[in-house]
């Protein structure tokens, strides 16, 4: 009878185990397949005449962006700190010119045990459109720029947050147009969103523009 018992709780146990497992695995190819929905959205994007900055000629040979393996540990959850007083920041472009953006948020997090910290913003004419109203921007360098990854930084799309906290994903940081086409001003990332660490996920190169 005490064997039986063992045996019917063994199997209970590992039926918990093995759903366990399950959900965590079907979770992660979730995400997976969101991150490479993202990538594929990309590379239409570069291959896309009404859109792409490539010259006719490039998006002929285009064969997709290089992107780091997916690594669920460039997800962070960061505190979202609201800036009471925005203020307007000038920002150099790869062009000379100056775009202004203002700031909406610091945003603090952890990446490997250590702290970190970045700058998010708005611009304040696509704050005015219906589409991009709670449109954030997030423009940063880390030691990858300007050896693995575009050296004058990258970006990462956000979305103003109903709470407290809010979902950085750095999967998703992609190129300027201006790292592939002179004919774009493309704001370059401030001094305060200078990661002192490597971001080893989103998109990598292009190799000639490094």
């Amino acid at each position: 009878m005490l064997i039986k018992r063992y045996l019917m709780l063994r199997t209970f146990l590992l039926a918990i185990l093995f759903v366990g497992l399950y959900e965590n695995l079907t979770a992660q190819s979730d995400y997976e397949n969101k991150i490479l929905q993202f990538q594929k959205d990309l590379n239409a994007e570069y291959k896309n005449p009404e859109e792409s900055p490539l010259t006719p000629e490039e998006q002929k040979v285009f064969k997709g962006h290089q992107f780091y393996p997916i690594d669920s540990t460039y997800r962070v959850m960061a505190q979202f700190y609201r800036i009471e007083n925005p203020a307007t920041i000038d920002f150099a472009t790869s062009s000379g010119k100056i775009k202004q953006e203002e700031t909406y948020a610091i945003a603090s997090f952890e990446l490997d045990g250590k702290p970190y910290q970045l700058t998010i913003y708005q611009s304040p004419e696509l704050r005015e459109t219906e589409e991009y109203r709670d449109y954030l921007f997030l423009p940063f360098t880390d030691y990858t720029s300007g050896v693995e990854t575009y050296g004058a930084g990258r970006y990462i799309d956000l979305r103003i947050p109903e709470g407290e906290t809010i979902v950085i994903d750095f999967n998703k940081a992609y190129n300027p147009f201006c790292a592939y086409s002179p004919n774009y001003s493309c704001p370059i990332p401030p001094q305060v969103n200078d990661l002192k660490t490597e971001i080893k996920a989103g998109i990598r190169g292009p190799e000639k523009h490094k």
